[in-house]
């Protein structure tokens, strides 16, 4: 995405709307808290099978730093808050 074209989001999933519309509050966290957990551990993963001679302390610090990037880079993109008067 060029630095000036505007933040767009992806289309919506109308199936997934209508499905996960159906769950309890209770099961709609369950599923956020399985979904969290299985990208936690494809993370894992991925940097265990890059570098292999990391403790998995050292391990979970590369995915700390990642996270704190990704969050850092969406930052930036979004445009800056406009002061009101």
């Amino acid at each position: 995405m060029a630095e000036d074209q505007p933040y767009r989001f992806d289309p919506v999933d109308h199936e997934f709307m209508r499905v996960r519309g159906r769950l309890s509050p209770g099961a709609r966290l369950q599923a956020m808290l399985a979904v969290r957990a299985w990208v936690g551990s494809a993370m894992r993963s991925r940097l265990r099978l890059r570098y292999p001679d990391l403790s998995p302390e050292e391990i979970n610090l590369k995915v700390l730093e990642e996270l704190e990037h990704t969050c850092a880079a969406r930052t930036c993109r979004c445009p800056p808050a406009q002061e009101q008067n």
